[in-house]
């Protein structure tokens, strides 16, 4: 008769469902970091429920506890192709004073009574270009991952 311990039982893959602990760093192709919490605590997320992107997490799938990857992640993957109906020509008298710059962000109410942010892309004297595009639309992303945990 044999006894059954944990350390018996085959070790759980990431699958639909699965609860996730993993360390992460998302870079841009020239190895700038736009987030990570490789210095912090680990991040925690289910699988499916939304936390992540359908690309991140089906990247995801199949890796186990201790498991290491950089994973390439296509903007289709990712936050999508640039869309140039999100750029929208904006009068310069709605911004009223402010002081306008290449790349500020602000914050635009939307029709959900939400808010939108939207970045400065161009300007003059009497228009503004306004992208709503994702910051991180078109573009191809490093995807670091450590997983900690799969339960």
């Amino acid at each position: 008769m044999s006894e059954f311990t944990s350390q018996d039982k085959a070790q759980q893959t990431i699958a639909p469902d699965a609860k996730v602990t993993l360390h992460f760093a998302i870079k841009l192709e020239n190895g700038e970091v736009v987030d990570s919490n490789f210095e912090g605590s680990p991040a925690t997320f289910v699988v499916g429920d939304g936390q992540l992107l359908d690309g991140f997490e089906s990247a995801l799938l199949g890796m186990q506890a201790g498991d290491e990857a950089v994973i390439d992640i296509l903007p289709e993957q990712g936050f999508g192709m640039s869309n140039p109906n999100n750029m929208q020509r904006i009068p310069r008298k709605q911004f009223g004073d402010m002081a306008l710059e290449k790349g500020l962000v602000i914050s635009f109410a939307d029709a959900s009574d939400g808010e939108l942010p939207g970045m400065v892309a161009e300007f003059d004297e009497r228009m503004v270009t306004v992208d709503f595009n994702h910051p991180l639309a078109g573009k191809n992303l490093k995807f670091e991952v450590k997983i900690v945990s799969v339960e």
